[in-house]
């Protein structure tokens, strides 16, 4: 599957991820929707994992490969867990998702910037001042 299409179906599935949050945190505590979340996506990583170790694929592992792997679901913990407490303050999914979408892309491009050296061309970089008008117009309207 080509990269684009991929991007696009992962961004399917994120829109999934955040409507359901935000459905659900109306429903249970946010620490309830975190941790149902967490198991239930840890049992999908390891049914992936087994498919591929069943399928003889290598599965070579580094300490700084887990130390960040680690690091990951930290920060993806306390986005959830923020999250469900962003919605269950009554944001519409139509302000909070955009804003918390649109602050990790643009706080991530940020820090591969600074943190990796990358580098941006013009349009690139009017994407990014694009998000910040957006986040901007989004958080002023609410």
């Amino acid at each position: 599957m080509p990269w684009l299409a991929l991007a696009l179906l992962t961004a399917f599935c994120l829109a999934l991820y955040n409507f359901f949050i935000k459905l659900a945190s109306d429903q249970l505590p946010a620490a309830v929707g975190a941790v149902v979340l967490q198991l239930v996506a840890a049992v999908l990583g390891a049914v992936w994992l087994l498919k591929l170790k069943l399928q003889g694929q290598p599965l070579p592992i580094s300490g700084q490969g887990l130390l960040l792997a680690t690091l990951a679901g930290v920060g993806v913990g306390l986005a959830e867990i923020l999250t469900f407490v962003v919605f269950s303050r009554g944001v519409p999914s139509s302000v909070g998702t955009p804003v918390i979408v649109g602050g990790s892309v643009l706080l991530t491009a940020l820090l591969g910037l600074v943190v990796l050296r990358e580098t941006l061309s013009w349009s690139q970089a009017l994407g990014l001042a694009s998000i910040v008008v957006g986040i901007a117009l989004l958080a002023r309207g609410h």
